[in-house]
């Protein structure tokens, strides 16, 4: 990708990853339950059906429900504009122009937002890739191999998942994150601002990613660039070392806490 902000701190990009032992590690780690895939944008179609054993859709399908079937379905799956509904999709991935029509949000005026203002001002405030470089988008199992390296990994978890995987990121070099919500359209706050930023980026997913994408009731999505990858995971291997892993066990609401904290705090 080209729009990282050179004003961030980046870990450097390692000469290849060993995905089955990154996912491998990442399932010990936090026990998840929906695969883990990358995402990968492409300067033309022909480059994105090069992908090996990439399918096409068969319907039109919200960009939710092609990551879906990735993570669900373990599927190699890509994308043109001409596969999504609407423009909503297409243009967070850049796939088509962020035009003055898209802006206006006169489509969500009434159905999200009170005025045709405030759906205006939700679509001024989304993560979006700028239109003009890319005509094609591909999702596949991390496993896979198959988009060596992605743009961004995704990796859906639940709240206790989520921030153990936080706590990793953190545990050297550490940042602070602050993470944006524009409510529905929360792609933009997940793959729309990882693809633009080259940050990691955590998102709640909104209503049509539930919806459509089959997204469950307790997950969240974490949007990372795959070289934060082995550091998050050396991160929460060193954390588990010190007791503090996932699952976390109850302590109990009115036990002497001194016990538990000395384990950990000395």
């Amino acid at each position: 990708m080209t729009f990282i902000d050179p004003g961030e701190i980046q870990p450097e990009e390692p000469d290849s990853y060993d995905w089955a032992a990154l996912v491998g590690d990442l399932n010990k780690l936090l026990r998840l339950r929906a695969t883990p895939v990358g995402m990968k944008l492409f300067a033309t179609v022909e480059e994105m059906e090069a992908v090996p054993r990439i399918r096409r859709p068969d319907a039109i399908l919200t960009t939710g429900q092609i990551v879906a079937q990735a993570v669900r379905l373990n599927r190699t799956i890509g994308i043109s504009n001409d596969d999504l509904p609407g423009a909503q999709c297409g243009a967070v991935l850049g796939l088509r122009p962020q035009d003055e029509q898209w802006l206006s949000g006169s489509g969500m005026a009434g159905v999200w937002f009170e005025t045709l203002e405030d759906a205006a001002a939700h679509q001024e405030a989304m993560d979006v890739v700028p239109h003009g470089t890319y005509q094609a988008m591909a999702v596949s199992p991390l496993v896979s191999g198959r988009l060596d390296p992605p743009d961004i990994c995704l990796l859906y978890a639940t709240p206790g998942q989520m921030i153990i995987f936080i706590n990793g990121l953190q545990w050297a070099g550490y940042r602070k994150f602050d993470w944006s919500v524009v409510g529905e359209s929360a792609c933009a706050d997940s793959w729309g601002r990882a693809l633009t930023t080259g940050q990691p980026s955590l998102s709640i997913p909104c209503f049509a990613e539930r919806r459509y994408g089959g997204v469950l009731d307790e997950e969240m999505l974490m949007a990372i660039p795959p070289r934060y990858l082995p550091k998050t995971i050396e991160g929460m291997k060193r954390l588990s070392r010190n007791g503090l892993r996932y699952p976390i066990p109850p302590y109990g609401i009115q036990s002497d806490a001194r016990a538990g904290l000395g384990y950990s705090y000395g």
